[in-house]
């Protein structure tokens, strides 16, 4: 049985995958909705707070390459199941959070790291033993996991916080995880080792030595800052910037929404275009509209100008996602893959700690965010030009040194 057949085992590994990926999304996609009851409650200011989120993005970003290496080392399964568990237990002890900012970091910080055992990096891994001819797809599957989080879950917890307080809120959302996301994962997800038809192993490829020399694999690094920092900065800021400009947090939570499946569809589009056109193209233009939402979010003033900017950035950061795993694939194989993503996962951590920091400083600072989102705007765009730098993919799989400049 092969991978064209909707009976193929590798199917059900991705639907579990896509499964464990919406949970373990959920601390990403739920802070920005957290945040102003927890500020209220805490007399913490927005900058304060948005450290923890900067916690979370810079302990998955340090611990991404070792993580990567493992999971080259040992497989995805059995790394996959500990972080759920971990991150399951982790967001249900934030009912228990104190005054400490301390705390709130801590706590932020052992998610970042289960999260990273938990994330694409480890899925990717486990899918693509499983696909050749339709590695984009199965990743475009893989990745709806997480957007649909990010359409679900902030109005789940803007309910679950109006009808039962934002303790009890992080206390479902943890039990969640660990009832429905970890059995998920031990029964479906397996790694497979299989040869192709000529006889090589799909695991052949670069060294991360050899990659590391490689122009490709740092361009793609920055290039997944760029993409990445405003994506990150609105998810945290999203709501309080629109309740600011007089939109009640409840619909602010529908533009996050808005936001996910905007990801959704950018995910499952991206994943067929993978499949049938240049990638490098398919990322340029992906880069390119993620870079129009921080222009839009920055004059927003109504609802419908915030799920402009939201659908911008979801569709657009969303098919980029995608588009990263697949390129470190084609252009490097799978022998070094969850190491060379775990770098790239770095800088989307880096990213992460910066852009929500400095725009909460921006409003702490200057009572507005539109200055700091039109420069988000300007470093997305930067990225899509460079982008554009990249080579063709390579029409066979890479089996041995780096050729790529």
């Amino acid at each position: 049985m092969n991978e064209h057949s909707v009976r193929y085992q590798g199917w059900r590994v991705v639907g579990a995958c896509s499964a464990s990926a919406f949970f373990a999304t959920m601390p990403l996609t739920s802070f920005g909705v957290f945040m102003p009851d927890v500020c209220q409650a805490l007399s913490w200011s927005r900058e304060a707070a948005s450290t923890a989120f900067g916690t979370l993005t810079l302990a998955a970003a340090i611990s991404a390459p070792l993580m990567g290496r493992l999971l080259d080392r040992v497989g995805a399964r059995r790394v996959i199941v500990i972080c759920l568990a971990v991150s399951g237990c982790a967001v249900a002890s934030l009912s228990l959070l104190t005054g400490s900012l301390w705390h709130f970091r801590a706590v932020f910080g052992l998610i970042g790291l289960a999260m990273t055992g938990a994330s694409p990096i480890a899925y990717s891994r486990a899918i693509f033993g499983w696909f050749d001819a339709l590695r984009g797809r199965a990743l475009g599957m893989l990745m709806a996991g997480s957007a649909i989080s990010v359409i679900a879950i902030p109005p789940i917890a803007r309910a679950l916080i109006a009808g039962v307080g934002w303790r009890t809120a992080w206390l479902i959302l943890g039990l969640a995880t660990l009832a429905i996301a970890l059995p998920a994962a031990m029964l479906f997800i397996h790694d497979r080792a299989r040869l192709r038809a000529d006889g090589s192993s799909p695991s052949q490829g670069f060294s991360v030595y050899d990659a590391l020399r490689s122009r490709v694999l740092w361009t793609l690094v920055v290039v997944v800052f760029g993409a990445t920092v405003a994506t990150n900065s609105a998810l945290v800021h999203m709501v309080s910037l629109l309740a600011d400009r007089g939109v009640p947090e409840s619909q602010g939570a529908l533009a996050l929404s808005a936001m996910g499946a905007a990801s959704l569809i950018g995910r499952l589009a991206t994943g067929w275009m993978l499949d049938r056109f240049q990638p490098v193209r398919v990322s340029v233009v992906m880069v390119t509209i993620a870079a129009a939402g921080p222009f839009v979010l920055a004059a927003a003033h109504s609802l419908e100008m915030g799920v402009v900017a939201a659908v911008c950035l979801g569709f657009g950061s969303g098919g980029e996602t995608d588009i990263i795993p697949y390129l470190l694939s084609r252009y490097f194989g799978l022998r070094s893959l969850s190491t060379l993503y775990g770098l790239n996962w770095t800088a989307w951590g880096i990213a992460g700690a910066v852009g929500p920091t400095l725009m909460g400083r921006a409003f702490d600072t200057t009572g507005s965010y539109s200055g700091a989102l039109i420069v988000l705007g300007v470093v997305t765009l930067a990225a899509a030009g460079l982008t554009s730098t990249l080579p063709a993919i390579p029409r066979t799989q890479p089996v041995g040194r780096a050729t790529v400049a």
